[in-house]
């Protein structure tokens, strides 16, 4: 438990002890309106059901079908900048990145993965909480489908995305392609330069507008989400912190997966390294 009393640990420490990203320490309800911490939390929960849907159509529904009398920009300002949502179909409002930083090709094409360590794939993701939000990064080897690292902030910034596949490189060696999306986290010289500095590893981005380029990411958003997330909605952050922990054990360590043969990532993971 994180002691704030403790004179003898800078925040900071326990925060490196318990591997939480040190933005978490500093986490206060964000200063969103109760009506946008609804909507979001709605939209979250509907987008995993329908992920072909944009800001536009998600106004749809929420007007016509949930009763909110909201405007397409504040929809548009939720889904896009707070939530970093995108459509399965290309569209003008695809993962927002900075112009100015390059954008690089999709590599996996064609490409069959035979063993772990071929291709990682990362992301960022809206976690919802009692009274405000956090993000949630974390990278998954596409072979065996293992978590290999992950962390909490409550900023969506490059360094987050970093040290988490720092963390993982660390821990299980640099990877041949690391896959993301267009985001301004993954597109900044922060990122960027640390991959490149791997010199092994290429680094791979969707389409635009193609979030099944990043498809077992975001397959493992849906199932921490249903089977986690929102059966324990919690506004401490170290009780979320804990719980997703719990949970990313269970599904690497416990968790039969049908499209492994009914085996576990950690066993198909270890198995093949």
């Amino acid at each position: 438990m994180m002691d704030r009393s403790d004179l003898r640990l800078s925040l900071r420490k326990q925060c490196e002890i318990l591997g939480i990203h040190k933005s978490a320490l500093y986490y206060k309800p964000v200063g969103e309106s109760e009506l946008n911490l609804e909507i979001m939390r709605l939209v979250d929960e509907h987008y995993l059901e329908h992920p072909y849907k944009g800001a536009r159509r998600m106004h749809v529904w929420l007007k016509y079908d949930k009763g909110y009398d909201v405007s397409l920009n504040r929809i548009e300002r939720l889904y896009y900048r707070l939530m970093c949502l995108r459509s399965l179909l290309p569209g003008p409002h695809t993962s927002k990145r900075n112009k100015e930083h390059k954008v690089y090709p999709y590599l996996l094409n064609g490409v069959k993965v035979v063993r772990p360590n071929q291709v990682w794939q990362t992301d960022i993701t809206y976690i919802p909480m009692a009274n405000g939000f956090m993000y949630l990064t974390a990278v998954i080897d596409v072979f065996s489908r293992r978590i290999l690292a992950w962390n909490l902030s409550n900023t969506m910034d490059a360094e987050l995305c970093r040290d988490v596949i720092a963390e993982a490189v660390e821990i299980y060696g640099a990877p041949e392609i690391i896959n993301t999306d267009q985001g301004s986290q993954y597109t900044s010289e922060i990122f960027t330069d640390y991959v490149s500095k791997l010199y092994t590893t290429k680094l791979s981005m969707d389409g635009k507008g193609r979030a099944t380029d990043n498809a077992y990411i975001e397959r493992f958003w849906r199932s921490i989400k249903y089977e986690h997330i929102y059966l324990n909605p919690t506004n401490d952050v170290l009780q979320l912190y804990r719980g997703l922990d719990g949970y990313i054990k269970y599904y690497n360590s416990d968790l039969r997966q049908r499209k492994l043969n009914n085996q576990t990532p950690e066993d198909v993971f270890d198995m093949a390294a």
